[in-house]
């Protein structure tokens, strides 16, 4: 896994500056930190409960560096960092140009969904932007759309390539999955995305025929070629191409003629030999389901297997949602892929197939801390059961909500400390349960992500306010006394993404200690802003992104209908020492 720095962060508060900074998961149990304000140090003694600090006698003009204390010996400062001014970090970012699309219609773009990678190999995260352009479209909808773009930023605003996907990749939630990790192992991220004829690299390489055009009169693709194409993190550079798996074929095999079921993408990352990361792309979950894992090594992607229903078996068919997790289900070491209500192997068979059909929303963790292994929650879309709590390795039933209606949404997090484990919920009447099948009352009308901001070990929810045509992000907090959400943070001058789902760009532990940053764009997309949280907390433990479930969760955040990242290990109330995570990192500067 990734070489990171100490993604130390300092913010302006209202009692002086409060300082975050990462415990790596190879960090030993004992080690502890000194902090310095200016090259002088603050702390009496090491911070060994914690990887905070709030100094009351910081300023605005200060710089702050941490270095790690073990057996009283003091090893190397961290790079030094200012303080902000306010609880954000603004990245500016180069919007594209406005344009006119095939039917006439003015084009404008906004920041979309944004994935976390270190693309300079400096230990650092940068992000990967993927633009939308304002005629995306979702698959069950006709008319033309405008090209895709995906940027390289650093965090403070360098942008570092632009790709363009080209005429023929469509615009909308489900056409272009992109992941962004380092599977060759040389501490740079790779980019890896679905092209076709036309889409440019950075450096101005055309994939393809420039000159082909594959829309038909409804603005659909359902015909011409189709690569996987990876291209390099730092440069954007194109390093590898071949025709992209699973392939299209006939479009009806998928469960119509014209291109809604052919065309819904997944993707993830896995580590399905248990130690190096592989590329999974998959097509279709409503009828005819296949996947294809890909190993990136040496500049060249090689085929790993191939998952196909039709060979699997009806069972098969239909099960897949508008996402997938990736986890060690069976506790074998090596990656699974819940695929919605059925499981593929790391090997690329197919684990098990509940039947209980298509949904939407998907949570994969230790949600049940007193039973052994890991829990999925979903909704269906259809069928008898409108939620379902599940055992990941064997898809055992330990609880489920009838429902008639297509339950849309649902959340798992330990919102409420009085109940022991995960606290669930769902859409359309399936209300609020503890984790042991008591109901708790109606839903919770914030069924969207989860995000650890406050300094207790309850998660936090993330969603936001819906104008009519855009929203506005805001963190609640179940407050259990009163039974209701109490907002603790509104997100003025930004707007969420993917129309009524009310994603922000990117959430997650991008910097600091454990907790969770959140990535909204501006108002007219000119930048993105990057929140931490002001909360202090005497909790420690190491970064949630060398827990290799959280980080490959991080990968496919962008996939589809967004979900929120969950770890390996339960995280809440009463919770047991996170397992020591049994990581090697890779620091480019070695390669």
């Amino acid at each position: 896994m990734e070489a990171l720095d100490r993604g130390l962060v300092a913010v302006a508060v209202e009692d002086g500056v409060l300082v975050r900074w990462r415990l790596f998961g190879t960090d030993p149990e004992g080690v502890a930190f000194d902090v310095y304000r200016d090259e002088e140090r603050v702390t009496e003694s090491p911070i060994v409960s914690s990887t905070n600090y709030l100094d009351p006698d910081g300023t605005i003009d200060a710089e702050y560096a941490v270095a790690p204390v073990e057996n009283g010996a003091e090893g190397e400062q961290s790079d030094a960092v200012g303080v902000w001014a306010q609880n954000y970090l603004e990245i500016p970012l180069e919007k594209p140009a406005d344009t006119t699309n095939a039917d006439g219609e003015d084009v404008e773009y906004h920041a979309n969904d944004a994935a976390p990678s270190d693309l300079t190999g400096d230990g650092s995260y940068d992000l990967v932007l993927k633009w939308s352009p304002s005629d995306a479209k979702d698959n069950a909808h006709e008319g033309h759309t405008s090209n895709v773009y995906l940027d390289g930023y650093t965090l403070e605003g360098e942008q570092l390539w632009r790709i363009d996907l080209g005429p023929n990749v469509r615009a909308g939630a489900h056409y272009t999955p992109f992941q962004a990790y380092d599977y060759d192992g040389d501490g740079i991220a790779e980019v890896a995305v679905r092209t076709s004829d036309g889409a440019t690299d950075a450096a101005g390489t055309v994939i393809g025929d420039s000159e082909a055009d594959h829309a038909n009169a409804d603005g659909r693709i359902t015909e011409g070629p189709e690569f996987l194409t990876v291209f390099d993190g730092e440069t954007g550079e194109l390093l590898d191409s071949v025709d992209f798996s699973p392939p299209r074929g006939d479009v009806c095999r998928w469960g119509d003629c014209y291109g809604n079921r052919a065309d819904r993408f997944l993707a993830g990352t896995a580590y399905l030999d248990g130690a190096h990361p592989s590329l999974v792309m998959a097509r279709g979950y409503y009828e005819k389901t296949m996947l294809t894992a890909y190993d990136f090594r040496d500049g060249e992607l090689e085929e790993r297997w191939t998952f196909d229903s039709d060979e699997a078996g009806p069972a098969y068919e239909g099960q897949g949602n508008h996402s997938l997790s990736v986890a060690d289900v069976d506790g074998d070491g090596k990656d699974e892929i819940v695929y919605g209500a059925m499981v593929v192997d790391h090997d690329g068979t197919g684990l098990y197939s509940t039947e209980w059909n298509h949904g939407d929303a998907l949570h994969v963790g230790d949600f049940l801390p007193d039973r052994e292994g890991l829990e999925v929650f979903q909704p269906h879309e259809w069928g008898p059961r409108g939620a379902t709590l599940r055992d990941a390795e064997t898809g055992e039933e330990l609880w489920s909500e009838p429902s008639n209606e297509d339950v849309g949404r649902g959340m798992i997090a330990d919102v409420d400390p009085n109940y022991e484990g995960a606290e669930m919920w769902a859409s359309h009447g399936v209300g609020f349960w503890s984790s042991d099948g008591e109901h708790l009352g109606p839903e919770l009308h914030s069924i969207n992500f989860g995000v650890w901001w406050t300094g207790d070990r309850q998660r936090e929810l993330l969603d936001h306010d819906w104008h009519d045509t855009y929203g506005i992000g805001k963190i609640e907090k179940w407050n259990p006394e009163a039974g209701e959400l109490e907002t603790l943070v509104r997100f003025e001058g930004t707007r969420s993404n993917n129309w009524t789902k009310g994603n922000p760009c990117l959430s997650g532990d991008i910097l600091g200690d454990w907790r969770e940053e959140v990535v909204w764009r501006t108002e007219d997309s000119s930048a993105l802003r990057l929140y931490a949280t002001t909360h202090e907390t005497d909790h420690r433990m190491p970064t949630l992104m060398h827990d290799p479930q959280y980080r490959t969760a991080m990968a496919w955040q962008n996939v589809a209908y967004n979900q929120p990242p969950h770890p390996s290990f339960f995280l809440g109330e009463g919770m047991d020492t996170p397992p020591t995570p049994d990581i090697s990192l890779v620091d480019a500067a070695d390669d």
